[in-house]
């Protein structure tokens, strides 16, 4: 029998929200089994812990919900991993490229708040008188 878990099982593990969990499954990231009266109870299966996972991997390497679920996506369909492995490696690079673009921008900042640094710095020293000692 497969392991299942509930929202507050993984929401514990994971450490989110179940509030997020819910979100996670409206962008079809999860897809829980419904249970109990109405269906208001939601039922995880390990296919949902590992896509939780890759989500959260996801995100943490910086992309967007809508990447991660492409991504994910590509692996439950039962097409060449050859092609999957491309378009991965694709992604991969284009948001290599963005963030690379990214870190140029912080770079080029960081410099310039350096130099503003020195410059106050230097007219304040001017601005001081010299202290002399007895």
């Amino acid at each position: 029998m497969a392991h299942t878990y509930s929202i507050s099982d993984l929401a514990k593990e994971f450490d989110l929200t179940t509030r997020a969990m819910r979100f996670y499954e409206d962008m079809g990231l999860l897809c829980p089994e419904r249970t109990g009266p109405a269906g208001r109870s939601r039922v995880y299966s390990s296919r949902d812990r590992t896509r939780l996972k890759l989500t959260l991997r996801a995100k943490r390497l910086g992309f967007s919900l809508v990447e991660a679920k492409e991504i994910i996506d590509m692996y439950d369909s039962p097409r060449d991993t050859a092609v999957q492995l491309e378009k991965f490696l694709l992604v991969l690079a284009q948001h290599q490229q963005q963030l690379e673009a990214q870190m140029k921008d912080l770079q080029a900042n960081l410099d310039e708040l350096k130099a503003h640094q020195r410059e106050a710095k230097a007219l304040l020293a001017k601005s001081q008188p010299l202290k002399v000692k007895p």
